[in-house]
């Protein structure tokens, strides 16, 4: 086992995706977790793109994993758009490091090129399926001892070990080794010249100094290879971590069928970027029976040994209880952060301009009733539609014979010298007396010509939102209504 990078400093961490679609929550995950583990111990988390797969990575997909990122919080300290000491931070721009690196390791030894072709792997490959379906092909290293002709078309293959065992430290897993003679002489760069994943992301961790690699569980068959190639190169040894998998409910790997697999769908949902750290936060990590956790506690509290070794199955009925657990507490997401979420929702309901004064008036009346924020907009609409849109049941409640009450109510609450909750309580209470009439049969057609609605919160609290004026006008609006009805 290679010598560990320096311990005791400040951890270097990145996440490294690969831009061919969305940020995948998965993967949203792994970045959370490092950038986690930078914020605790006042490291650095840097955003690497690995790009060298030119067919299927485009800046789009750059754009929307960074876009996802920002949305979420997870500022990063070197990468794109932010800079820093290791630039480029696209694989594709850091290709003439990787051939010097290799061409080091045939000079000492300790690589070769390969001229195979694909067509002559691919025989072979077929010759051994006829003899075997079951068996797995292993390059037979045809090639290991001929000699270099650089000139010739070629891959380049590293020299694999046979004997002995290659064994890494993770620090979710424990010990994990892999005897040597399981490992060929896997493939280093193509022979298009570029390099594969192995290869590139060894020497870019070592050159950005990188000291916790932390991803996700499927890349343990990696990582013994990983480990030669440090050795092989002389470079020391970061730490590893290996994170479980995130499973559908069935247990199968997790895809569109089972959930919105993109965290940005979260965002169309109506979810806060804190309701879904949260929950990502959870997924694979505990800490005691706490289920909720502000920003700050999840940096103080997150620690690689609360890891869990066992694959997760997602739940997005948990998802959502989670994140309306984070809507509705003033503490997690306060008034500022609910008003910037919430006027868009608004917006996109086809209300112009929404004041935000009366949004923040009518907050404490959703906060426990709005399950996201989309669903906020929803219970906000009629504070801002005059007079508000009627819902059938409501209006079957707006019959001829309510309409004087709720004129007459109207020229008391605006003769009334005060209008808050006591005022109209005691208000509404004469009233009831005055006309013998029972309160639900008072409220009710009240409560419709204000929101529109059967249910709302208390009466008295959403015409103080509404105000004075507004509340008269909706009621007498309701009444010119309500004499229209057969």
């Amino acid at each position: 086992m290679g010598h560990n990078v320096e311990q005791g400093r400040p951890p270097r961490v990145r996440f490294a995706p690969s831009p061919s679609g969305y940020l995948h929550i998965g993967g949203a995950r792994t970045a959370l977790f490092n950038w986690l583990w930078a914020r605790k111990l006042g490291g650095q988390f840097l955003i690497r793109i690995e790009d060298t797969d030119a067919e299927r990575s485009s800046m789009e997909s750059v754009k929307a994993i960074l876009d996802g990122l920002t949305w979420l919080g997870l500022d990063w300290d070197e990468g794109p758009g932010v800079g820093g000491p290791h630039e480029p931070y696209f694989q594709s721009e850091r290709k003439d490091l990787y051939r010097r690196e290799v061409e080091r390791l045939i000079a000492e030894g300790k690589a070769y090129r390969c001229y195979c072709t694909k067509e002559e792997l691919d025989a072979q490959r077929e010759a051994l399926k006829a003899k075997d379906p079951k068996a797995q092909f292993v390059y037979p290293g045809t090639c290991r001892d001929k000699p270099d002709r650089p000139d010739l078309p070629h891959a380049v293959r590293f020299k694999s070990p046979k004997d002995g065992v290659t064994a890494f430290e993770d620090k979710v897993f424990g010990t994990i080794s892999t005897p040597n003679a399981q490992q060929q002489d896997f493939v280093l760069i193509r022979p298009n010249g570029l390099p594969l994943y192995n290869t590139a992301a060894v020497i870019d961790d070592h050159v950005m100094g990188i000291t916790l690699v932390a991803r996700g569980r499927d890349h343990i068959g990696n990582t013994p290879q990983q480990v030669l190639l440090y050795e092989a190169l002389g470079y020391p040894l970061p730490e590893f971590a290996h994170l479980p998998m995130m499973l559908s409910p069935k247990g199968e790997k997790l895809s569109k069928r089972h959930a919105a697999v993109s965290v940005m769908e979260y965002k169309e949902k109506g979810y806060t970027p804190m309701g879904v750290l949260n929950y990502l936060a959870r997924f694979g990590w505990s800490f005691g029976d706490q289920e909720i956790f502000s920003r700050k506690e999840l940096i103080e509290k997150f620690d690689w040994e609360r890891v869990n070794k066992s694959d997760g199955k997602f739940d997005d009925k948990k998802f959502a209880d989670v994140a309306f657990e984070h809507l509705k507490n003033p503490e997690l997401t306060d008034d500022d952060t609910y008003v910037r979420g919430v006027l868009p929702e608004l917006v996109a309901r086809g209300i112009d301009s929404p004041s935000e004064e009366r949004v923040r008036a009518a907050l404490p009346l959703i906060r426990e009733r709005a399950r996201d924020l989309k669903d906020a907009a929803h219970h906000l609409d009629f504070y801002f539609r005059s007079p508000p849109v009627m819902d059938e049941k409501a209006l079957r409640l707006l019959t001829p014979e309510v309409a004087p009450r709720l004129v007459e109510l109207a020229a008391r609450v605006e003769a009334s010298p005060e209008f808050t909750t006591s005022s109209l309580e005691q208000l509404f209470t004469a009233e009831v007396e005055r006309t013998g009439l029972k309160m639900k049969d008072l409220a009710q057609p009240v409560r419709v010509a204000l929101s529109g609605r059967t249910a709302s919160p208390g009466l008295y609290d959403v015409m103080i939102v509404l105000g004075k004026a507004e509340s008269c006008l909706r009621l007498r609006a309701a009444a010119e209504l309500a004499e229209r009805q057969s």
